[in-house]
């Protein structure tokens, strides 16, 4: 880009009143006159808070982008944007991801930046900034925070999939909560997300796929100091992406959108994965469906053997080689040509990767699973589809199942009477929940991945299929059917459901069905009452009235498309 197509020259470029009072404001905090004589001025969108741990080192990851920044020629400005913390944050982070995409993007669009680096962990930060970046398509480039070291707990690796398997074993008295105290200060022993392949991983690895990151930035673990060094050479790489003229809109092309597809399938990632591209391409203007996620996953094994799917954890991937290892193994199936944001193709960036560890990355010839890492059902339950992620089943003959629906009306109905000895319910039946949907909860909370009853778990059942309008946290297992749309609380066929229905989910056909007559089905419609969500005021209110279904990528209808880097109104 040159010198006087800078977007900072708007602003610093200028003379007289308005260049005074641009200039003398910044020089507040010390800055010499000459770094305002066209310096690509760079962004850094930091999503640091103490109410986010998976992004409590992303201070000192700042000072190595900065450094890097300077270093080749460009002049840093670091600001933050809301920050969304998945352990923390009620009813659900995903309530606010909309939000946040909002506040990235008009952060950047009104200030003087020519190029940001969005410092990215925890689940929702990710696609957010990423959301809020596309809409205004400038150069941008992404570091991700890093996992943590994986958790020792008497003599075992833990990571965050295991506080399902602790919770059951609580729940059955095999563990005391003295045991399960001791197990919390065991698993999360360093900065960084979570340290098995969750949705913060999965976003680590949809980033790179996509070619927004440097090569390797998925799988570095956040205390290893490679991470530093990754955020140092992003740092100097944005700006010659400036120079370059390097725009998000340049990197993600239909065929980037493809090839993270096709890599999430192969490495188990996170159903949650699937909402957020779909968010992404809404922005970037990528024609994506969940068609297309069938067509591209359909004869994907499982290639990493990570929890929940498999046995290992991100720092056993990155170790072992980490994404470009299976970028390279999968070239044959991949965009080998799309650009990324070293100005390499996806190609040349895994030509030279190398496995150091077949037990954590498999080959095509001889994979983890044969079961994919991600379907797509549809049928007259999900008219508009539902996911599904066979690799996380504990059970793989419930990938073709047929029973009878224990129907929870919302997550209080459920939490109410899971439990219950009366509970008409056994491992045969099917538990559909209601009205946690995008509208429904509002935000789509991760409570698909239902807990059993408990008069099932002591009875040896480890896994049923659940069905839901809900997500489920990345680091979930099980038979789990999520994101069903339309969703209840919309008038989707879920909310007919009733107590004995009998429900058919077969994989293989990649079908979802209610064996109840279309008669019936109109019958209960003209019944059916609509969920008073209540909400009135503030964002929430905003949400609901806004927000559109999960086969859309759940963004706010009036944000899909961009903005442009066109400030709103000139000013001074």
């Amino acid at each position: 880009m040159e010198e006087n197509k800078l977007r900072s020259r708007g602003w610093f470029g200028k003379s007289g009143k308005d260049g005074f009072i641009y200039r003398a404001w910044m020089k507040n905090q010390g800055y010499p006159s000459d770094e305002f004589d066209g310096r690509p001025v760079i962004g850094i969108c930091n999503t640091f808070s103490e109410l986010t741990p998976c992004n409590g080192h992303f201070r000192e990851l700042a000072a190595s982008v900065k450094r890097g920044v300077w270093e080749a020629g460009g002049f840093p400005v670091e600001f933050p944007v809301m920050s969304l913390g998945e352990t923390l944050i009620k009813p659900t982070a995903m309530l606010y991801r909309n939000l946040a995409s909002m506040d990235v993007e008009e952060s950047i669009r009104a200030n003087p930046i020519d190029g940001v680096v969005l410092l990215c962990g925890c689940d929702k930060t990710t696609p957010s900034l990423v959301m809020g970046a596309a809409s205004v398509n400038i150069p941008t480039i992404v570091v991700s925070g890093g996992p943590m070291l994986t958790g020792k707990y008497r003599g075992k690796n833990i990571g965050t999939s295991d506080i399902w398997r602790f919770s059951e074993m609580h729940r059955k008295g095999e563990i005391s909560q003295e045991e399960l105290s001791d197990a919390e200060a065991c698993m999360c022993r360093s900065n960084g997300h979570c340290a098995v392949m969750g949705t913060a991983s999965t976003m680590a690895c949809m980033v790179e796929s996509l070619g927004l990151t440097l090569p390797e930035n998925a799988a570095i673990p956040a205390a290893d100091s490679r991470r530093k060094v990754i955020a140092h050479l992003s740092g100097r790489r944005i700006v010659q992406m400036v120079k370059e003229d390097l725009r998000l809109s340049k990197i993600l092309t239909k065929e980037a959108f493809e090839n993270a597809i096709m890599l999430n399938a192969a490495i188990g990632g996170s159903t949650n994965f699937v909402i957020h591209l779909l968010a992404i391409a809404g922005r970037i203007g990528v024609d994506l469906s969940l068609d297309h996620f069938n067509q591209l996953c359909e004869k994907i094994p499982l290639l990493l053997n990570l929890q929940p799917s498999g046995g290992y954890f991100m720092e056993d991937f990155y170790y072992a080689g980490g994404l470009p290892v299976v970028m390279k193994e999968m070239l044959s199936l991949l965009h080998a040509d799309a650009i990324t944001a070293n100005g390499k193709t996806i190609g040349e960036n895994a030509k030279t990767a190398e496995c150091f560890d077949p037990e954590v990355i498999a080959t095509l010839a001889e994979p983890i699973k044969d079961l994919t890492g991600l379907a797509v059902v549809k049928g007259n339950l999900c008219i508009n589809g539902a996911v599904i992620k066979p690799s996380a089943s504990l059970k793989p003959e419930l990938m073709q199942h047929r029973g009878r629906a224990v129907v929870f009306e919302d997550i209080d109905d459920y939490k109410a009477r899971l439990d219950d000895p009366e509970l008409d319910v056994d491992e045969d039946s099917i538990l559909v929940l209601k009205n946690v949907g995008p509208k429904g909860y509002p935000g789509m909370p991760e409570v698909g991945n239902m807990s059993l009853p408990k008069k099932l778990l002591a009875k040896g059942v480890i896994d049923m299929v659940r069905i839901s309008d809900g997500r489920m946290s990345g680091t979930g297992f099980g038979t789990v059917v999520l994101h069903v749309s339309p969703e209840a609380a919309v008038g989707g066929n879920l909310a007919l459901v009733r107590d004995g229905d009998i429900i058919e989910l077969n994989v293989e056909k990649r079908s979802l069905n209610l064996e109840v007559t279309e008669e019936e089905l109109e019958r209960r419609r003209a019944e059916y009452v609509p969920l008073d969500l209540g909400y009135n005021r503030g964002y929430v209110n905003l949400h609901v009235r806004h927000v559109m279904q999960a086969h859309q990528g759940a963004d706010l209808d009036f944000l899909r498309g961009g903005s442009g880097d066109k400030v709103t109104r000139d000013s001074h």
